[in-house]
């Protein structure tokens, strides 16, 4: 305890260097005032089970060992609590979870279990202290009760070594705690763009958790950035509001039953919830806001394409970090007793969507220009200053509630794609990573044991090409328009079939499908079909291609209507000559040839 108190006191004094800065090192806007019902919730200073972070008021955040260390002590003391350990980080920390349960090792299939982690984005550690409050309260201050009706498994701190990259610098968008982690992996990848990938360790150990416990409710606790506004807590999911969603029943479960009963307990309790704020420019505030489907990268857009009840949590970064850690335990604490009041609406929604068989799937999404409506908005009076440092105006917020609240138009996104799921997929032995992460997802295949010759749909992707730059630890690829042809193929041993027909169908289509913009191809999983191994030299071709002409009048049509359409080939001697390759028997058949298949049906 007593390094965190002293971390939380040297709030006050900065660095010799930046002590002696004529600059003032904290230029956040000012604070809404805020006192709330909530405050309740904190124990007296000699409590034996005050948390480290209510030691110091609610300012600092406890470090990794320290943190792990009252966990084992809460484990030991209670037996509601369980400690386990499920992955390592690439910095070699384990990674922990915690079970509170009154179903010890068997749990009761009919009880709706809630997962929830912090700290995906470890400077944004909010959710870990509310978190570690929540659990004292139910193991030693009355709220057992809670695991009556619902199992509550939760994740303290998932990006561990970015944890403890910690410094008072790191956010300095945030108010609060004294001292934050970093954003991204020691590997510096963004755990919340990794959940169709799996790239990360830590993210293929949060998939393994999510499989064994198949959570009825996932929870992902951040802390937002962006504009200044009067909520303290928002929370959204897929198909909010009407919104666009592949799991229909769950997010009708979620709209209907969920978010009323958690913004009726966060509101009781002094804070002011919301749906999630994405400004489309935060240097004009009343432009609008956006909202929109999110895709596999982030765990609510996951979470909705698995049919697996998704919340994103977005706390507000300029209240003060008590002001947050609060609400998050009222909105943890209200969730679990929402399951609990309707666990079998809950079950069956997840069931419906689990059986769903959509003929469309729908990715590619753009933004739309226009607003689709409008959000009543509870904004922050601001103003605007000529920057001599950017040179243009930039925003002041003022710290005072706008008693007027703001009609927001809401633009969203819509898709340019509708992939036609197949009976199935089949992915050759040869890319056993692919095959690797489709079971780490919980996807179910058959893998061939005996060589097998199927007859396949595939896709050759003739305008393929590496992005621009890189993306997630990745070079990604942009497919271009996918040409689909049917060729009879050997499968060798331990290749993979994938029958679309089952609950995590739509995931495998989104993960599969060349043209997917979430797709393992898009991804960059693939490189090695941009590339030509084999050649035909000039001296070979050139002739050849005049035979090739002087016996097909079809052909050279073709050729020069080519010519006169496209001036940049019209100018290339090894363009003009690699087409006439690419029409005999010699080409390579699998350049740009993408080499998961769709099964034909016989």
């Amino acid at each position: 305890m007593r390094t965190l108190l002293a971390l939380a006191a040297a709030v006050v004094l900065a660095t010799p260097a930046l002590a002696a800065a004529p600059w003032e090192t904290d230029s956040l806007p000012p604070a809404l005032p805020w006192k709330g019902k909530s405050e309740r919730l904190v124990v007296k200073a000699d409590d034996p089970w005050i948390t480290p972070s209510e030691v110091t008021g609610l300012t600092a955040t406890p470090g990794y060992d320290e943190t792990i260390a009252w966990l084992k002590k809460l484990d030991a003391a209670s037996p509601l609590i369980r400690l386990e350990v499920f992955g390592k980080t690439p910095q070699g920390r384990d990674l922990y979870v915690v079970i509170a349960s009154k179903d010890q090792d068997r749990f009761d299939p009919d009880k709706p279990l809630i997962l929830a982690q912090a700290g995906i984005h470890s400077g944004e550690i909010d959710g870990k202290d509310a978190g570690l409050m929540l659990l004292r309260d139910i193991a030693f201050k009355g709220k057992d009760d809670l695991l009556d009706g619902a199992n509550f498994v939760f994740v303290p701190i998932f990006s561990a070594d970015a944890h403890e990259r910690t410094s008072p610098w790191n956010r300095p968008n945030q108010r609060g705690p004294v001292s934050q982690g970093w954003r991204t992996t020691a590997q510096n990848l963004n755990l919340n763009r990794d959940y169709g990938k799996l790239d990360a360790p830590e993210m293929r150990a949060m998939v393994g958790l999510i499989n064994r416990f198949d959570p009825s409710l996932y929870f992902d606790l951040h802390v937002t950035d962006g504009i200044d506004y009067q909520y303290d807590v928002t929370f959204g999911f897929e198909g909010e509001d009407g919104g666009f969603t592949r799991s229909p029943a769950i997010a009708g479960w979620l709209n209907s039953a969920l978010k009323p009963s958690v913004y009726k307990a966060l509101t009781k309790a002094g804070h002011i919830p919301g749906p999630l704020i994405f400004a489309v420019d935060d240097r004009a505030p009343r432009a609008g806001l956006f909202v929109g489907p999110t895709g596999l990268r982030l765990s609510n857009g996951y979470g909705d394409a698995r049919h697996m009840p998704a919340i994103l949590v977005e706390n507000h970064s300029l209240k003060p970090y008590r002001q947050r850690v609060l609400g998050m335990y009222v909105l943890l604490e209200s969730a679990l007793k929402s399951v609990a009041a309707d666990a079998a609406g809950l079950k069956a929604a997840i069931a419906a969507d689990r059986a769903r068989r959509p003929t469309g799937v729908l990715t590619g999404w753009k933004p739309s220009p226009t607003p689709i409506g409008t959000r009543a908005f509870l904004g922050v009076e601001y103003e605007t200053f000529r920057s001599a440092a950017s040179g243009r105006d930039e925003i002041r917020w003022l710290g005072k509630a706008d008693r007027t609240p703001w009609q927001q138009p809401l633009f969203t996104s819509t898709a340019t794609l509708t992939l036609t799921p197949p009976q199935a997929y089949w992915a050759p032995a040869t890319k056993p990573e692919v095959i690797a992460r489709l079971r780490l997802h919980g996807i179910a295949m058959e893998t061939l044991t005996a060589p097998r010759t199927v007859t396949l749909s595939m896709a050759r992707l003739p305008g393929a090409k590496l992005a621009a730059r890189a993306n997630e630890g990745r070079v990604g690829i942009e497919p271009g328009k996918a040409v689909w042809e049917t060729r009879t193929v050997v499968m060798p041993v331990g290749s993979v079939r994938v029958p679309v027909d089952q609950p995590l169908g739509e995931l495998a289509v989104l993960l599969l499908e060349p043209e997917s913009d979430e797709g393992f191809f898009a991804w960059g999983f693939f490189p090695e079909i941009l590339q030509r191994t084999e050649y035909i030299e000039g001296y070979a071709i050139a002739p050849l291609a005049q035979r090739m002409l002087d016996a097909d009048p079809a052909l050279k049509a073709a050729f020069e209507a080519k010519l006169a359409a496209d001036p940049a080939f019209a100018a290339n001697p090894d363009a003009r000559l690699g087409w006439f390759y690419d029409r005999t028997p010699y080409s390579d058949d699998q350049y740009m040839l993408y080499p998961v298949g769709r099964e034909v049906a016989g």
